[in-house]
């Protein structure tokens, strides 16, 4: 039975994250989710079932579209492939339990805003405000923090990303000032500190890789949402782990006991 759970709900992760590549290109663009049917980005010609297999697809045609034969992104099967292993990543780790379905939320806002980012450099506030709007409701019927470590959380990674965008005249855009005030809310305001902290390493060192291999041009913008899609999970999984770590191996060397 664990076997057909865990199969099932990567099945689910596979044809969601389908969905959220979706979500994420058209809504920037004012686009309706439901119509026109996907198509083909370069001659326009609408995919069949065949062509719209989450992550098989891609391979099945060779990364190429069956028409026209132009690439298509490989960003597609995996966010894909990563919403379905998350998905059965927080199965193992919270089981069938209300958390559960706390995770799977997170996960997906994450999914959606890096696909949305990667595309156009812009997390819209509209997905914010639909997942900010479902998480309060979450909230209410499941303890994931307290209301105080929410709502602390909030004003903090609001502040501290508006004081960041403020100080380096425009470093930080709107789009993730109001991101990490709903990331606040999830992870409470120990986490979300962490969850920045990781996001900001996770981006330098990717920048510097970037750099060196003459990917990304110093002083051009690059979209952080990826970074802080990254540093968020860990942060949501493992961050009471690293800071449990973190006091034992560092702060007690600075204030022995």
């Amino acid at each position: 039975m664990e076997i057909f759970y865990t199969i099932f709900i990567f099945f689910i992760g596979l044809v969601l994250g389908s969905f959220y590549n979706v979500v994420g290109l058209r809504v920037p663009m004012k686009k309706s989710i439901v119509k026109p049917r996907s198509a083909c980005p370069n001659c326009q010609n609408q995919l069949t079932a065949r062509e719209l297999i989450p992550v098989l697809s891609f391979f099945i045609q060779k990364g190429m579209c069956k028409n026209c034969h132009s690439k298509i992104s490989p960003i597609y099967p995996i966010m894909e492939l990563m919403t379905g292993l998350l998905f059965v990543y927080s199965y193992f780790y919270f089981s069938f339990s209300p958390f559960f379905f706390v995770s799977i939320t997170f996960i997906s806002m994450l999914i959606i805003i890096t696909v949305s980012d990667l595309a156009y450099m812009l997390i819209p506030d509209k997905i914010l405000f639909f997942f900010a709007i479902v998480f309060i409701i979450e909230r209410i019927f499941i303890p994931f923090q307290s209301w105080s470590s929410s709502l602390l959380g909030s004003v903090i990674g609001f502040c501290l990303l508006l004081v960041i965008a403020v100080v380096s005249k425009g470093g930080m855009g709107g789009g993730d000032i109001k991101l990490f005030a709903v990331l606040g809310f999830v992870l409470g305001w120990k986490l979300v500190l962490l969850a920045f902290f990781m996001s900001t390493l996770i981006g330098s060192i990717f920048g510097f890789i970037g750099l060196i291999l003459k990917k990304i041009e110093r002083g051009k913008p690059m979209p952080f949402g990826p970074y802080i899609a990254i540093g968020s999970i860990v942060a949501y999984f493992w961050g009471e782990a690293i800071i449990n770590w973190y006091s034992l191996n560092f702060l007690s060397l600075i204030l022995p006991i």
